[in-house]
């Protein structure tokens, strides 16, 4: 672990994304070509490693979204104690591993379905690459995408106003193409998730990430939202809406990450806005997320609930000081897939359009509840109708019991119960909660609905180490994007200035420049 981060501690790229594959002649002792053509080997191999890659490890998500959201928290003082977790960035690789693993096979997928006459491959390419830009642009802004792979010595980005039309109108070119040919068996044997290459489940994979990214630009972009809203809801192919259809990849042998950097490295814990928000909500899910601590002192704030998490961008003195705070479960050791959209997310997103009144999004109050059962249901966990009920339980404040200075007293006051008296405010806010609780694992889309609402309402960065190098965060706000990786910087120069102009008027290449969709409006409504 020691090395690996060693080798980060510089910002990291990775490699550009113009760069290709290294064209290389073949060995006769490797498999051909020919043999590759065999039962569409040569198109349908590359797809294991792509689904794989749409996620990062430690230093794309531990490091970023899961501290900065506070799911976890890390009792490691990285350089310092002055590292992306409390506001300077020292790592920045999400944009090289999809990329290199995501963007560059497709496009050979893409061109070699064309060559093979197997357009169907193509299909599902564009469609992982929708999925993987989508996450992309979520994290930088602007990105490189509808000029992708052309030999220009400057290649530009999309204009993130651009960019959310051009995957709608792609999306409807894959539902197309997967309605069309249904019954189609091809993908089967390449299918890393447990669709087992049946193209209706990968069409509810369509609806379903279209009403995301339409949600998504809801405050900038209302009308484009509703359409596209409205479009995936009332599509005959449907939605993810039963656990048994939650878009859930192979990690190809691989111990999900989150176990790792826990378990084998301890280099992260529970975080303790979760904690304030599972302990004080009275949350089953908290003994499926986290392992009970032994150590009675430490949770002496709460002591009939033994879990003690870390304070997202933490003072953080010594290692040895919280690696005794909560693990995850025990059971995430032997977890070998990921969680990408679930049946609990797509009930979440539909409450959300119903409060904004998209056609065919049903009654927000129903899809809530079912949202918050269908997450019990996938996480293991009992008591959800008492859970649903408590009108009274909120979240609890947190005591760091070695530093006061990671202290909070809880800034939300939500409870679990619907009132259909509350406001159309509060009522997304009971949504975005119980979203951002089922989110666990899957932190970057808590980021967006962070940044895009406002909920929820967890406390900032303890420790503040943002600067002018790479931009200054105010106090009692947080991190707003990530910059465009030295890799960019300095090998698309023009293009990387180009692209910041793109992000309106003052923006600047740092952490502090709103993305387009997120407003900065206070009013979700």
């Amino acid at each position: 672990m020691k090395r690996i981060l060693i080798a980060l501690v510089s910002l990291i790229a990775f490699a550009a994304c113009t760069d290709e594959f290294v064209e290389i002649n073949q060995n006769p002792n490797q498999i051909s070509d020919e043999l590759l053509k065999q039962d569409f080997n040569l198109v349908g191999s590359p797809f294991s490693n792509m689904i794989f890659n749409l996620n990062g490890h430690q230093v794309e998500e531990d490091l970023c979204s899961d501290n900065w959201m506070g799911y976890m928290g890390t009792p490691t003082d990285f350089v310092g104690n002055v590292n992306n977790t409390t506001y300077y960035i020292r790592w920045n690789s999400f944009w090289g591993r999809e990329y290199g693993s995501v963007m560059s096979p497709a496009k050979q997928v893409i061109k070699l379905a064309a060559d093979n006459k197997l357009p169907l491959f193509a299909t599902w390419a564009k469609l992982i690459r929708i999925y993987a830009m989508s996450k992309l642009t979520a994290v930088h802004g602007p990105i490189i995408y509808s000029q992708y792979g052309t030999t220009a010595n400057s290649i530009l980005y999309d204009k993130e106003a651009d960019l959310y039309p051009l995957f709608f109108k792609q999306l409807d070119s894959i539902q197309t193409d997967f309605a069309a040919n249904k019954a189609y068996t091809g993908f089967k044997k390449f299918d890393p998730t447990a669709y087992g290459g049946d193209i209706n489940k990968w069409m509810k994979v369509v609806n379903s990430l279209r009403l995301r990214l339409a949600m998504r630009i809801s405050k900038v972009d209302p009308a484009m939202a509703k359409t596209q809203g409205e479009k995936a809801l009332s599509d005959a192919g449907g939605l993810i809406t039963s656990n048994a259809d939650n878009f859930i990849n192979s990690l190809n042998g691989n111990k999900i990450p989150v176990a790792q950097i826990c378990y084998e490295w301890d280099d992260t814990r529970m975080g303790a806005p979760m904690e304030s928000f599972l302990v004080g909500l009275n949350d089953g899910r908290i003994s499926k997320y986290f392992a009970p601590i032994t150590n009675a002192a430490l949770y002496a704030d709460h002591p009939t609930v033994p879990y003690k998490g870390i304070r997202n961008g933490a003072y953080i003195k010594a290692k040895a000081d919280r690696v005794p705070f909560s693990k995850v479960n025990e059971s995430f050791q032997t977890v070998q897939t990921r969680r990408n959209i679930t049946a609990s997310e797509v009930a979440f997103l539909k409450a959300e359009a119903g409060l904004r009144g998209w056609a065919g999004a049903g009654d927000p109050k129903a899809n809530y509840e079912e949202g918050i059962k269908l997450s019990f249901a996938d996480w293991g966990a009992g008591g959800v109708d008492a859970y649903l009920a408590d009108k009274t339980s909120k979240p609890a404040n947190y005591v760091d019991p070695l530093d006061a200075r990671n202290n909070f007293t809880a800034i939300s006051t939500v409870t679990v119960a619907w009132n259909e008296g509350d406001s159309n405010e509060l009522k997304l806010e009971k949504i975005i909660t119980q979203k951002y609780i089922n989110t666990f694992t899957n932190t970057l889309e808590a980021w967006v609905d962070y940044r895009r609402t406002g909920y929820p309402k967890i406390p900032v960065a303890a420790k503040n180490d943002s600067n002018a190098d790479w931009g200054v965060i105010p106090a009692g706000e947080s991190i707003k994007r990530m910059p465009f990786v030295n890799a960019e910087r300095t090998g698309n120069t023009a293009a990387v200035t180009d692209a910041v102009t793109k992000m309106g008027a003052g923006a600047k290449d740092d952490i502090a420049t709103r993305l387009w969709w997120d407003t900065g409006k206070a009013s979700n409504f």
